[in-house]
């Protein structure tokens, strides 16, 4: 039996010295899942990142997350909501436009595209080309914040804008905001995602 010295002048055997088969596999078990735990926590943290940084590259190019402020569209949209819009460069008719104006950012409804016609009266009535518009998005018509001439032909590659909240809204009715160039334009916003208890598709 081999013997080599220990503390004090103590010697002790090797069966006293090398560990037992079941510490060896209880360290290796601990060993390998130290291992698997890094290696997880590596690619949870790789994801994340991932998708994080797509996130933001898809907010940035396509889907931007905004903020809405006032009550120039009650009641579709109200103050303090969080929405989602779409950048794109075709907009429709009662499509919720969100632009820059005077460095602010706005949402209104697309009422008109470029060459059509628009007259309100002074009800509030809105016709585009002599058709009466369907607003079932307005709660009370008002002919508002207006200073412009009608009829009135909106210019080429621009849209005419209104808020819903029609009394209050200041929008293409006056050319204090005026139409809608593309360059001016954010996106068109689709979704409310913020109160949770009114997210889903806005129109």
């Amino acid at each position: 039996m081999n013997r080599q010295p220990g503390r004090a002048g103590h010697w002790e055997t090797a069966e006293e010295v090398l560990p037992d088969v079941e510490a060896l596999e209880a360290e290796l078990k601990r060993t390998r899942h130290r291992e698997r735990f890094r290696r997880v926590l590596r690619s949870t943290v790789y994801s994340l990142v991932v998708v994080a940084a797509a996130a933001v590259l898809v907010a940035t190019l396509w889907m931007p997350v905004l903020r809405t402020y006032g009550s120039s569209m009650t009641p579709t949209i109200e103050d303090g909501n969080i929405v989602v819009a779409w950048k794109g460069t075709k907009f429709h008719t009662k499509d919720l436009l969100a632009f820059y104006a005077d460095n602010k950012l706005l949402v209104k409804r697309v009422i008109a595209g470029p060459g059509q016609w628009v007259r309100i009266e002074e009800d509030g009535t809105v016709f585009v080309d002599d058709r009466e518009i369907d607003e079932p998005y307005v709660d009370e018509k008002a002919l508002g914040n207006c200073n412009i001439e009608f009829p009135y032909q909106v210019p080429e590659n621009q849209w005419f804008v209104m808020g819903d909240h029609r009394s209050t809204s200041s929008d293409s009715r006056n050319t204090a905001v005026g139409c809608v160039s593309l360059d001016r334009v954010v996106g068109v916003v689709l979704f409310r995602v913020w109160p949770f208890e009114h997210f889903g598709r806005l129109r």
